[in-house]
């Protein structure tokens, strides 16, 4: 992961050069914080097609067990994560540093948990209402 994020910032111009001190963080300051948000990017990324993929699973599941799991549209997938990712780094002012980039990769964890949350409680009330009739 590391390695294609330092080569789309090499062709991107920025400089990959980490510190002596600690291997983990790059010397210039916006390297770190794109790099923060690469991260970021793909861990809601990943949240959001393993709960597009439960979504269909269940959703053929019921009408026939042997059909397979449909794997979800990747580019679709892709730019609506993009998009929310950078809907959520628009607002930071750029005067909030690494606080700030913290803070707005908190947030997008407790959107991420909250959408699941919401999820696991429709297809519990989905069940519940098939369990009935």
């Amino acid at each position: 992961m590391r390695q294609a994020f330092e080569a789309w910032a090499q062709r991107d111009g920025h400089i990959v050069r980490r510190r002596e001190d600690k291997p983990e963080e790059y010397l210039v300051y916006e390297t770190q914080r794109r790099w923060l948000i690469w991260q970021a990017a793909l861990a809601h990324g990943a949240k959001a097609v393993d709960a597009q993929q439960a979504e269909q699973a269940q959703k053929f599941a019921p009408a026939e067990p042997k059909v397979p799991v449909m794997l979800a549209d990747e580019a679709s997938v892709r730019n609506r994560v993009l998009n929310e990712v950078l809907d959520a780094f628009s607002e930071l002012d750029e005067n909030a540093g690494i606080e700030g980039i913290v803070r707005v990769i908190q947030s997008l964890k407790k959107k991420s948990q909250s959408q699941s949350h919401s999820q696991s409680q429709s297809q519990s009330q989905s069940r519940q209402v098939e369990e009935q009739t």
